[in-house]
């Protein structure tokens, strides 16, 4: 196969199955001779959002001590390959191919033969798996995909650390109706004797993940909300410091507008502390290490602005949307502001469009399609903003239609924020990295 018959081929995947992830992974690891026990000291992250930002700030740590780190997010915003990536880049066509031949040898012998169906997003762990261990990353930044205690990535065995990011409300027919059914979940990472990390900002979730920890036996280090503030923003950066409890404070800074990066990167800083002083494999990893990773760090689709006055988030759930609303307020100040908002039907997009509505005095609201076959009704949305009291919306079903006619409509010191779904996140970062917009387009 070429890379466009296996992207195909991985696109016609189920999204889930029968047989438990953790059950079908482990039997193709196993037949791909188990590359996950050699791909170095692995750091295994789990939470609702915040995820792939804190993946990026360790990784990009990693590389500033040189070490040889590989990093598995998702979802990938334009192309699969971006879900795989070796020191901060994604594996290129070929690379792909080498791993995806051999998985997808192991997943048609198992089907053949009995052993179920190999789905979406375990194909892409398995080659993530084999593309490390082939290279031979010292380091593995590991993110799950949905939940913790039975995602495909919980047959990592002896993690190095775990660390479980902000717990809201996301994905709960599968994971519960509660936040502290959710932590439970995703506390499911945790392993005997491992030390573990987690933010500590919602009382009842870090209380589950403590508990669990305890139970374990497991070294737990929380990040609560007075262990870290933001010092300065504007231009683009955020300085902030860190005040735990048994270390003097610190000073960092990172590339954002976005004020939630402060607390990844927070963690992110905790967990290095944390591999620092109690793992020989990363006692190499200095304060200057730490400060230029963090500043050199670059994750798309954060509060990012793509254009002057023109900012791109992946909120996509109740607990990102306040974020995002809270960064796009201290952004816009007093100035106008309109909104591309497009969503998949499977989200609480009431309760995000209730927030969006609360937090934020928007001048419009563009509602688009997210480009998937699972993307919300953009009629059923725009009757929901308008129920909720917004006057001026515009029903827009293409992206491409509703970015452009948000960007022609922008004034000079007006703003124009786009989130929902970062798959509508990926489709406006093609935009517009293909479109030289110019001037006479307005």
């Amino acid at each position: 196969m070429n890379y466009q018959e296996a992207e195909a081929y991985i696109n016609n995947l189920k999204y889930h199955t029968e047989i438990p992830s953790t059950i079908h992974a482990r039997r193709c690891l196993e037949l791909l001779g188990n590359p996950d026990r050699r791909i170095g000291q692995v750091i295994h992250i789990a939470g609702t959002n915040g995820k792939g930002s804190t993946s990026a700030f360790l990784t990009s740590v990693l590389r500033e001590a040189s070490f040889k780190t590989g990093t598995f997010t998702s979802p990938h915003l334009i192309r699969m390959n971006e879900r795989i990536a070796v020191d901060g880049q994604a594996v290129s066509d070929e690379e792909f191919l080498e791993a995806f031949h051999p998985v997808c040898e192991a997943a048609r012998f198992l089907e053949k033969n009995g052993g179920g169906d190999t789905c979406y997003f375990e194909f892409f762990f398995l080659l993530a798996m084999v593309h490390f261990a082939k290279i031979g990353t010292e380091a593995a930044v590991i993110e799950t995909g949905l939940g913790g205690l039975k995602d495909t990535t919980n047959t990592l065995e002896k993690p190095a650390l775990t660390v479980i990011t902000s717990i809201g409300f996301d994905h709960m027919e599968y994971l519960g109706n509660t936040i502290p059914e959710i932590a439970a979940q995703k506390a499911g990472i945790l392993k005997a004797g491992v030390p573990c990390v987690c933010d500590a900002s919602d009382e009842e979730a870090s209380r589950v993940i403590l508990a669990r920890a305890n139970e374990l036996g497991s070294a737990a280090f929380p990040l609560y909300k007075d262990d870290f503030a933001i010092r300065k923003a504007g231009g683009g950066w955020i300085d902030f410091s860190t005040f735990f409890r048994y270390d003097r404070h610190a000073d960092f800074r990172i590339r954002t507008s976005a004020p939630y990066q402060a607390e990844n990167a927070a963690l992110s800083v905790l967990a290095l502390k944390v591999l620092h002083e109690g793992n020989p494999a990363f006692s190499g990893v200095t304060g200057g290490h730490v400060k230029s990773g963090l500043e050199k760090m670059f994750w798309p689709a954060r509060m990012e602005e793509i254009r002057p006055r023109v900012f791109l988030d992946g909120a996509h759930n109740g607990a990102g949307t306040v974020r995002f609303v809270e960064a796009a307020r201290q952004i816009a100040g007093e100035k106008k502001a309109a909104l591309v908002f497009g969503v998949m039907g499977s989200k609480d997009y009431g309760e995000m469009i209730r927030l969006l509505l609360k937090g934020m005095a928007w001048n419009k609201v563009y509602v688009t399609k997210v480009p998937d076959v699972r993307g919300a009704d953009t009629g059923c949305v725009a009757e929901l903003f308008r129920t909720e009291g917004m006057t001026e919306v515009d029903e827009l079903p293409d992206f491409r239609e509703a970015f452009l006619e948000a960007l022609r409509a922008q004034k000079e010191e007006e703003y124009v924020f786009i989130c929902g779904s970062l798959y509508l996140a990926g489709a406006v970062e093609e935009i517009n990295k293909e479109m030289e917009i110019s001037d006479d387009q307005f």
